[in-house]
């Protein structure tokens, strides 16, 4: 399943250390940074899939002794 998120970069003046912060507006937490923004690119794919997969980890942890119902979820977006 492919879901489209919006990243946005942030690029840090070099006199704050340089690079480029990274965060997707969809996401609260989802927010990383790189050296430069390929790097930053990286590094948020990669903070998406862990906040997605702990995300669905602590929804499995509170759904214990419920009886729960999993179905697909498309959404489209403008």
């Amino acid at each position: 399943m492919k879901i489209k998120f919006a990243a946005v970069y942030e690029q840090i003046p070099r006199e704050e250390g340089g690079g480029y912060v990274a965060s997707v507006e969809e996401l609260p937490g989802a927010i990383t940074q790189g050296d430069t923004i390929e790097e930053a690119r990286e590094n948020l794919l990669d903070a998406v899939r862990q906040l997605l997969a702990a995300n669905r980890a602590l929804a499995k942890e509170n759904q214990t002794g419920h009886k729960v119902i999993h179905e697909p979820l498309a959404v489209s977006l403008s």
